[in-house]
């Protein structure tokens, strides 16, 4: 059984159209694309975002498909019970909200992860603006 991929023209595609979301609304930000084991396959810094929202956004998504879940979801986990012990021992796990999963089906394939904007909730937004651009052509 081989597992489902993001195509390196689709994570390219999607780091772009994540970054175009955001500067629509003058944000300025970065977006990487890590793949289900975190190896990155796509990275952009949009016109006047600063080098650590790059790596800020390395760290969401990182952290997205390390747990398999967007970080969004990990920040409201936090705020009732307690955080998982990683967060103090796995080197660039960011509990941010940001890092949005990428699914195929159920399926996990990768996250990505956007840094910039005020409020975590602004850059899921871009996040999941990016994914509805290319979503139908993901398989």
């Amino acid at each position: 059984m081989s597992a489902k991929r993001l195509s390196a023209s689709l994570a390219a595609e999607l780091v772009l159209a994540a970054v175009t979301a955001c500067a629509q609304k003058n944000f300025h930000v970065g977006a990487v694309v890590l793949d289900y084991s975190g190896v990155q396959q796509a990275a952009l810094r949009g016109d006047g975002a600063a080098g650590q929202n790059v790596l800020n956004a390395i760290d969401k998504a990182y952290t997205a498909a390390s747990f398999g879940m967007d970080t969004a979801e990990l920040v409201e986990r936090s705020k009732t019970g307690p955080v998982s012990s990683a967060f103090a021992k796995v080197p660039h796990l960011l509990l941010n909200a940001g890092g949005v999963v990428i699914k195929v089906g159920d399926e996990v394939i990768g996250a990505i992860g956007v840094s910039g904007p005020p409020g975590g909730d602004n850059n899921a937004v871009c996040a999941k603006a990016g994914l509805e651009k290319i979503k139908d052509r993901m398989n």
